[in-house]
């Protein structure tokens, strides 16, 4: 297990984010489409001022945006009205973590999305149960479990689920939007 939860501890963020949360995720891998079928571009003056809070992350990069990707933000943003305050601020921080990422951190995310969904169902539980429990601890108790994974030679890491058993899943490593 501990082989594939490594690598795959980044990914798993943005995997319980949910589907608004992940949209910046997906908005950015759109397929092409033709001329025929693509909405007409929505500068950022354009958007009322409930779609700009929403999608004020976005502010900076709005009009650069494609008139697809612009479309799909904005169908999500109509949804943003159906959730409680506290999920809109959670959702909010992610979207601006995801902005503020660096374009190879940004596909390092997207691929590691890709191999979480490409796990059997059963794995996926486990993962998410284990990032979950890592979650629940005391800041504390994280913090030094992320000390003891960095000082662990990246071959002794392997073996983490071994020397602490399940019940002490490994930290997620530097750079990941869900380190405390």
């Amino acid at each position: 297990m501990t082989r594939i939860l490594r690598p795959l501890l980044p990914l798993l963020l943005a995997a319980l984010l949910g589907g608004v949360a992940a949209a910046p995720l997906h908005a950015q891998d759109a397929p092409p489409t033709s001329r025929g079928d693509m909405p007409p571009p929505r500068p950022w003056n354009s958007l009322d001022p409930a779609q700009r809070d929403v999608l004020a992350p976005l502010q900076k990069t709005w009009d650069s945006l494609s008139p697809r990707k612009q479309s799909r933000m904005l169908q999500r943003a109509e949804r943003w009205a159906t959730l409680p305050p506290e999920r809109r601020e959670e959702i909010r921080q992610h979207i601006a973590r995801w902005q503020q990422m660096t374009p190879d951190e940004r596909h390092q995310a997207r691929e590691n999305m890709r191999k979480f969904h490409q796990l059997p169902p059963q794995q996926r539980e486990q993962l998410h149960a284990t990032f979950e429990r890592f979650q629940q601890l005391p800041p504390a108790q994280r913090e030094q479990l992320i000390r003891e994974w960095h000082a662990l030679p990246p071959a002794e890491r392997l073996h983490w689920d071994e020397r602490h058993g399940h019940d002490r899943p490994p930290p997620p490593p530097p750079g990941d939007p869900g380190h405390p």
